[in-house]
């Protein structure tokens, strides 16, 4: 029988769970997200200590139950918006903007080891202040090009399609919402081909380094590419580790 390609059009959010989702996945941080933090945050501190300017707009494009890419950003730009296209994410998301949860304080403190984050006087404050909750579909974001100075997407190019095509399209929609010299971050499960939360498959596609590299070479500067070995907590069919991916929007 053939392959069936999905793609976020087509599979039913309303049924992800992310309350599960973060009980299996944030409620401790793990060492993969602890090293993906580290960078990033290195990587946006490098960047803007050698800027005049910080970010005026950040967007963290499918953004889930998963706070520490948006934290990650919170020190450098004026205004972050959450994007998501999940009814339950978008719900639990806006739940989150009075008053983060309290195991999110330890993915902020491995942030704070860095002077820009260890000065923000209040995170919490900040979070509610700078983030708005945008609900949509990621490939509606080639209608927004040049819109943001800064970006995140954690795991979604290759978690809500099985399509290599479909993921290039969601790669090149990240990219050109971002303005051009716009620092950013993404990351993918590798040879993942799907997870399970709950009773319901989610399917995904199966990605390697070489496929990220060049669905980003037409888009990228100074592109860095970072292996994360597998943490054995995640349960995905396929896995074998995460990559990073940290550069700059082309001029």
């Amino acid at each position: 029988m053939a392959k069936r390609h999905v793609t976020s059009l087509q599979v039913s959010w309303e049924s992800f769970d992310p309350v599960e989702y973060v009980i299996r996945n944030y409620l401790d941080m793990h060492p993969n997200d602890a090293s993906i933090i580290a960078k990033v945050r290195d990587h946006f501190s490098d960047h803007f200590r050698h800027s005049s300017q910080g970010a005026r707009g950040a967007i963290d494009v499918g953004t889930g139950p998963n706070l520490y890419p948006a934290l990650a950003m919170l020190p450098w730009c004026e205004n972050l918006t959450l994007f998501d296209m999940a009814p339950a994410n978008v719900k639990y998301l806006i739940g989150q903007m009075p008053s983060y949860d309290a195991h999110w304080d330890k993915f902020y403190d491995l942030l704070s080891r860095d002077p820009a984050y260890r000065h923000l006087p209040d995170p919490r404050s900040r979070f509610r202040s700078t983030v708005k909750v945008s609900q949509g579909e990621v490939l509606d974001l080639r209608h927004c090009q040049g819109r943001w100075s800064m970006g995140t997407m954690f795991f979604v190019a290759e978690s809500i399609t099985t399509k290599a095509e479909q993921f290039r399209k969601i790669l090149a929609c990240f990219m050109h919402a971002l303005q051009p010299g716009s620092p950013f971050a993404a990351a993918f499960m590798e040879h993942s081909s799907g997870f399970r939360i709950g009773k319901r498959h989610f399917a995904a596609h199966d990605v390697d380094a070489e496929e990220v590299l060049e669905g980003l070479a037409d888009h990228a500067d100074d592109l860095a590419l970072h292996h994360l070995e597998m943490d054995k907590h995640l349960n995905r069919e396929g896995y074998t580790g995460m990559l990073l991916a940290c550069g700059r929007r082309r001029n």
